[in-house]
């Protein structure tokens, strides 16, 4: 009987958004997407689902956040204290893939860091990709966020791309629909070469 087939990510908005990316590009259905609460637990649980035997693929998306170089080592330093060989110094930018080695139990892993493997970012700044091009509405939200009055602005400069998601999409035609939904209702565009590209690592991960 073939092993499960798990994704780890760190929030329900993750969650949702691979699920509806998967359910646009014709992903086949995973065992488990599972949200992790925060990235803190997203660390701590990865190095003890690898160790679980019945796992065949175990896939993580995380968020570089500030420090892309800092969030690599974290991870590498979790998948060499399990037992991988060949963890390279960098992750690849069309994602990581790694097999286990040849006398292990452990499973085949993969590694993709939003927004793109190669810089700072988190989940936001991949939807970013996915908004229509030269859309002037999106312009106006970018503007909007960058003019809130002094000393109003309550979120990070990390979340700032989340703020400006999230006010383009309550200017839609159905305001306020959750960032999953928004693909689906085509809000967000999935046939972009930033979403091939996420696929494809997908798919090489879970059914090579």
């Amino acid at each position: 009987m073939p092993g499960k087939k798990i994704l780890l990510v760190e929030g329900i908005d993750d969650e949702h958004v691979l699920k509806h990316l998967c359910g646009q590009r014709g992903v086949q259905k995973l065992d488990e997407i599972k949200p992790q609460g925060s990235v803190e637990r997203l660390l701590e649980n990865f190095p003890v689902r690898l160790k679980e035997s019945d796992i065949e693929a175990l896939g993580v998306v995380i968020d570089a956040d500030a420090d892309l170089v800092a969030r690599w080592q974290s991870l590498k330093d979790r998948l060499m204290r399990a037992g991988y060989q060949n963890v390279p110094d960098q992750p690849a930018s069309t994602g990581t893939i790694l097999s286990p080695p040849s006398d292990s139990l452990l499973p085949r892993v993969g590694v993709w860091i939003m927004p793109d493997n190669q810089t700072r970012g988190i989940l936001e700044d991949f939807l970013r990709f996915l908004v229509p091009p030269n859309s002037q509405l999106f312009g106006h939200a970018e503007s909007s966020v960058a003019n809130i009055p002094e000393g109003e602005q309550r979120f990070s400069q990390l979340a700032k791309p989340k703020a400006i998601i999230h006010t383009w999409l309550a200017w839609q035609e159905e305001p306020g629909k959750p960032l999953g939904t928004a693909i689906t209702a085509r809000f967000l565009d999935s046939n972009v070469a930033q979403v091939d590209v996420l696929v494809a690592w997908l798919k090489r991960l879970f059914f090579p």
